[in-house]
């Protein structure tokens, strides 16, 4: 295979974003010795709009449309996307051609006076962007007060130092990849607060039929962490997944054996269904679609057809 004598890597420009790219560029500089590897850093409707929440605005395709655009024009050959930010059902002309090893993908609880949710008083306001960690928190613990949080991990954490929320929810893997680690005051286990699908992986998009970079990519993809993400969308997409959808999929491997657990709910946490199973890994999308199945024949479908309503 033929080096190519440049890559150019399409990145949003949050600092989390850069940090996902930088990765990246130095992964493949290190197996490509000689290939100039740069990063065009480009600013997203996602990213311009942050008074409203995602759902309102046209969900999570508006963090990597403008980066698409570019690989179309032949600006990039490639852009890097936290896989819980990529669309279930993937544009017409584009893959996901490596999925890299997952940092911690649950959820992280940040406060500068509580350590634990258990810890917040009635009354507590407390952030997130989602409405998968509102829907869970709402069921939980309905005493709390859930107020939509935009933005990126900077401006979140100034919202919170600023005094607007009592505490926040936030990816670990975010907090974990800038250095903030110490902002984390515990992590959620997945009893608690089940993961995104894609949760803490990053994902290489390319035009669909570019082999040259496929194969330039290919080293970067982690078996496992494919199998899982891939089974958790699978399952995801079949139960029409997407930012108005409260929806948590998540799959590891436990002794060989893929073991995927999801949950659909109603925003206000009312109405809960989930489910789990285990497979062999290989089954990745085929356990997906049969862990909707079984939502599906649980009542998951009732509880779509209320969110379809309130789109």
């Amino acid at each position: 295979m033929s080096r190519p004598s440049k890559i150019v890597i399409a990145s949003r420009e949050s600092r989390l974003a850069m940090w996902q790219a930088v990765h990246v560029r130095e992964r493949l500089s290190s197996l490509n010795p000689g290939t100039e590897v740069v990063i065009l850093g480009m600013t997203t409707k996602g990213d311009q709009i942050l008074d409203r929440p995602l759902a309102e605005i046209g969900g999570k395709g508006l963090f990597i449309k403008e980066l698409e655009v570019a690989m179309q024009e032949g600006k990039a050959h490639l852009a890097v996307h936290s896989m819980k930010d990529v669309p279930m059902v993937m544009p017409e002309g584009f893959v996901l051609a490596a999925i890299s090893a997952r940092e911690n993908p649950r959820d992280a609880f940040v406060s500068n006076n509580y350590n634990a949710l258990d810890d917040l008083p009635a009354g507590a306001i407390v952030g997130t962007s989602s409405l998968r960690r509102e829907s869970i928190l709402r069921a939980k613990y309905p005493q709390l007060v859930i107020k939509s949080l935009r933005g990126n991990l900077d401006t979140r954490l100034k919202k919170l130092d600023a005094g607007e929320y009592d505490a926040i929810i936030l990816a670990a893997a975010g907090l974990i990849r800038l250095g903030m680690e110490s902002r984390i005051k515990s992590v959620l286990t997945a009893e608690q607060s089940l993961p995104a699908p894609g949760q803490g992986a990053l994902g290489i998009e390319l035009i669909d039929g570019a082999a040259d970079m496929a194969d330039v990519v290919a080293p970067l993809n982690d078996p496992e962490t494919a199998h899982c993400v891939k089974a958790e969308r699978a399952f995801s997409r079949a139960l029409g997944g997407s930012c108005q959808v409260p929806l948590g999929g998540y799959a590891i491997i436990e002794n060989g054996q893929l073991w995927l657990r999801g949950f659909v709910a109603t925003a206000d946490g009312k109405e809960v269904v989930s489910a789990e199973l285990r497979g062999n890994p290989v089954d990745d999308e085929a356990l997906g679609l049969q862990l909707a199945s079984e939502l599906r024949a649980k009542g998951a479908d009732a509880i779509l057809a209320k969110l379809a309503c309130h789109a």
